[in-house]
């Protein structure tokens, strides 16, 4: 794969973010991978977003996009759990995630 721009690294870092919220969506809806075809697409989504995460590493400092892309499957997966599996949605949770989107975005707004 090919370096690529900061630019270009930032946004396959944010894919590689939402296929992390895809796999530990999908886990859900595997039944402990005992479902084919959900078990399929959350493998398929846990390696492209580690080989997405790889590749944004050849041009982002790696703690800096590791915690980001942690970031993106935290926060997703929380939203996405309360939407769809009716999770709690207490102000204390919601501020606790809008603090983890504070520091995606700090970490952006710091690192080149």
């Amino acid at each position: 794969m090919p370096t690529l721009s900061p630019a270009a690294a930032w946004l396959v870092l944010l894919v590689a973010g939402l296929c992390e919220v895809v796999w530990a969506i999908g886990l859900k809806y595997t039944e402990g991978f005992t479902r084919l075809v959900p078990s399929a697409w959350t493998l398929a989504a846990m390696v492209a977003s580690v080989v997405l995460l790889a590749w944004s590493l050849k041009t982002l400092p790696v703690g800096t996009a590791y915690a980001v892309w942690t970031g993106i499957g935290a926060v997703g997966t929380a939203l996405l759990g309360m939407a769809l599996f009716n999770e709690s949605r207490e102000v204390a949770r919601l501020v606790c995630i809008g603090l983890i989107v504070a520091g995606i975005l700090g970490l952006k707004l710091v690192t080149k």
